[in-house]
């Protein structure tokens, strides 16, 4: 038997679902927060780029206005580097006893939260840039302000010996998403807290971020030298309070249609059934590809200009959709969610069905789909991917 070529491996299966990720959009969204941040920018480009690509996102957000870009694990950072990305790297969520020698080798600046990570770092990449990490309120990545004095004195006297060289100091707030919560004022002033003794200890952080992409969008007074920006590249604004544009868009192919009678019950557990004779669309893409089931019942999708109600379960590989009367045949495309612009859904629409956050519907697409991109929203693919 011949094996597969290559070519017929990567070539994607006829009906998939599609997913196009528009890179017009995310230079578009970076220049707007570029213009609001009144520092740097850093373009985080984690988990996959929030699932629009890391490399074609932070070389689109960079050619907008970006400056630097940030990951959690060093191996994203290393795939950023041996991408030819020559910008600054931050790597910030890393176990102790992780291989710290790859941010010597490949110039990979280290968020460093612990007494033990910062002596790996030490050990495994003398020379390293670092950003001690400060708990600003959320209990979660940083170190505790009990223990920030004895991380800065550590800090001072590993760079006294030319081990490392601490050049940023980072925190995180945990209701920026609210602007008038009083917790961002707690933070801030936790964070200023934090840089005063820094620099009691010695040290001089040139880099100071805590804002991220919400606070980037509604509070100055959090911005500091540098803003990280993630979610707001790829058009999601968790304050609800600016216009960014989404950047990606998930079509898929009715494979399949049959006219049933009313009472036909549809999918797993029987959870709905036809409440008089109608047309079913199949639609091949289903919690396996990322599709939230929680928002089973409730979705909706748009095909001929109109939105159709998602009906019964979403199923692992499968959705079914309700078309009416309308005369939809196999072959022909449905918006699953995009930008809004021709009244498909969005991502927030499936977000809010679903009971999650868009971050949740983008992030969890899976592999299976086709993935296409784009210049802009309209101009012609620039390349096709699986």
């Amino acid at each position: 038997m011949t094996a597969p070529t290559l070519a017929a491996v990567a070539r994607p299966r006829a009906g998939a679902a599609t997913l196009t990720v528009d890179l017009g959009a995310v230079a578009a969204n970076t220049r707007l927060l570029a213009g609001r941040a009144t520092g740097e920018l850093m373009a985080v480009v984690k988990a996959d780029g929030f699932g629009h690509g890391a490399v074609d996102v932070a070389r689109a957000a960079l050619a907008a206005g970006a400056t630097r870009l940030g990951v959690t694990s060093l191996a994203e950072a290393v795939a950023l580097r041996e991408a030819g990305c020559t910008a600054p790297v931050l790597s910030w969520l890393n176990p102790p006893d992780g291989d710290y020698s790859a941010a010597a080798a490949y110039d990979i600046e280290v968020g460093v939260p612990s007494r033990q990570h910062l002596h790996a770092v030490a050990q495994l990449a003398p020379g390293a840039r670092v950003h001690l990490m400060l708990d600003t309120g959320m209990a979660r990545e940083g170190a505790a302000p009990a223990n920030w004095p004895e991380l800065c004195r550590a800090a001072r006297f590993l760079e006294r010996q030319g081990r490392i060289r601490v050049v940023g100091v980072m925190g995180h707030l945990s209701c920026a998403d609210r602007p008038a919560d009083p917790s961002n004022a707690a933070a801030r002033a936790r964070f200023a807290w934090g840089v005063r003794l820094a620099r009691a200890a010695g040290l001089r952080p040139r880099d100071r971020h805590l804002a991220a992409t919400a606070a980037t969008l509604t509070d100055p007074q959090s911005h500091h030298t540098m803003s990280r920006v993630g979610a707001g590249l790829v058009g999601i604004d968790p304050s609800g309070t600016t216009r960014l544009r989404p950047a990606m868009t998930l079509t898929a192919p009715v494979i399949e249609t049959r006219q049933v009678r009313a009472g036909t019950p549809v999918g797993y557990g029987a959870s709905w059934s036809a409440p008089r004779a109608t047309t079913l669309g199949l639609l091949p893409l289903g919690y396996a590809d990322g599709l939230p089931r929680h928002a089973s019942g409730r979705a909706e999708v748009l095909i001929r200009g109109r939105r159709r109600p998602v009906v019964g379960q979403i199923s692992m590989d499968m959705t079914v959709i309700d078309l009416g009367d309308e005369p939809v045949h196999p072959g022909e495309v449905a918006t699953v969610f995009g930008p809004g612009d021709a009244g498909e859904p969005t991502a927030a629409e499936w977000a809010a069905w679903a009971a999650t956050i868009e971050h949740d519907i983008v992030t969890g697409l899976g592999q299976r789909l086709h993935r296409r991109v784009a210049a802009a929203a309209g101009r012609p693919v620039l390349r096709s991917l699986r």
